[in-house]
């Protein structure tokens, strides 16, 4: 590979995250992109999310990724091809991409990925795809071909991934319809219902970082923007700790619930060793203080919190690219034949 170039991309549903194999770094932006009059890029990743909620009729700020899968190939395509041109001007020959989709693919959905990126710069590129909880697994450390039985929890924007492994392979998972921007939208519902003004989304993801706390009942309050459900009238108001985090309990409650359905469908054995190892914890809203310590009572058992929250998926692909032994995980998307 020491010509090649190499990347490691993990489309997340809020954020996108790029391994460069041969600088060694990791870029992440805002999935999001701004499109005016409907056919026209006008803004992608971080500067297209400084725009949301804040943009004339004519332009719109869309997530183009639904629970982790590609909702709209066009705009995906625009995204990775912009934040790839902005960090190289050159890619190779024929690049290789190593893409981390989530489990219960259809081959149709697999394709897509293969669509995206092979256009442009990239119509030579290779493309491999990684299982998320395979991904996972190698950032958090866990011997693949000789684990008894690990859980891991993946909480992402959308979605929450709940993954047991064994034996070298992913032997259950299922994805929860439920994430991080789901607690900002209940937030800002509570708000509503509460205080009487509705608050934006962004507005409600800043309280859920600033106020969120599981392991304690503080009390606190932040003054936040609004607009008046009465009069229309833009104001501000204050907002409790006690609103936030019972809202978020209330909605990591319902993850616990369906991770819990799980471990009691798990095999005894590969449910005892889960039990000695400890779930693993990953994903951006794992940076909520006091989640590890609410999910472990909740659940009963030991609970690991990954360091590397949202970054988890990308250090495994970057551990993937960087131990050929480990590529064996890696699969090549089929394509349709004619």
């Amino acid at each position: 590979m020491l010509f090649q170039q190499v990347y490691g991309i993990d489309l997340g549903t809020s954020t996108v995250k790029i391994y460069d194999w041969k600088k060694d770094t990791i870029t992440k932006e805002e999935n999001m992109i701004a499109v005016r009059d409907r056919d026209t890029v006008f803004a992608v990743g971080n500067e297209a999310y400084e725009m949301f909620e804040k943009t004339p009729e004519n332009i719109q700020v869309v997530t183009p990724m639904s629970n982790g899968r590609i909702s709209d190939v066009l705009l995906v395509e625009a995204i990775l091809h912009t934040l790839l041109s902005r960090e190289h001007t050159s890619m190779g020959h024929r690049p290789t991409i190593y893409f981390s989709v989530p489990m219960d693919m259809t081959e149709i959905e697999k394709r897509a990925y293969y669509s995206v990126a092979r256009r442009g710069k990239l119509k030579k590129c290779r493309v491999y795809l990684v299982e998320k909880p395979i991904a996972d697994a190698l950032a958090l450390g866990i011997p693949l071909h000789r684990t008894r039985g690990s859980m891991i929890v993946n909480m992402g924007a959308q979605s929450t991934e709940v993954s047991v492994l064994a034996d070298g392979r992913v032997i259950m998972s299922r994805m929860i319809p439920s994430g991080g921007k789901k607690f900002d939208e209940a937030i800002a519902a509570a708000v509503r219902r509460k205080n009487s003004f509705q608050i934006s989304t962004r507005t409600a993801k800043r309280l859920k970082i600033a106020l969120t706390d599981l392991g304690s009942s503080r009390r606190e309050g932040r003054k936040a923007m609004g607009i008046d459900t009465v009069t229309g009238l833009p104001r501000d108001g204050i907002v409790t700790s006690h609103t936030v985090t019972e809202t978020v309990r209330e909605q990591v409650s319902r993850i616990a619930d369906e991770t819990r359905k799980i471990l009691d469908r798990t095999p005894p054995q590969i449910h005892s060793a889960i039990q000695d190892e400890g779930i693993y914890l990953a994903g951006g809203s794992t940076q909520l203080p006091g989640l590890d310590r609410f999910l472990s009572q909740y659940l009963d058992c030991p609970v690991q919190l990954s360091q590397y929250y949202d970054l988890c998926t990308i250090c495994g692909l970057k551990e993937l690219i960087n131990h050929p032994a480990l590529q064996r995980w890696a699969s090549v998307p089929k394509m349709r034949k004619y």
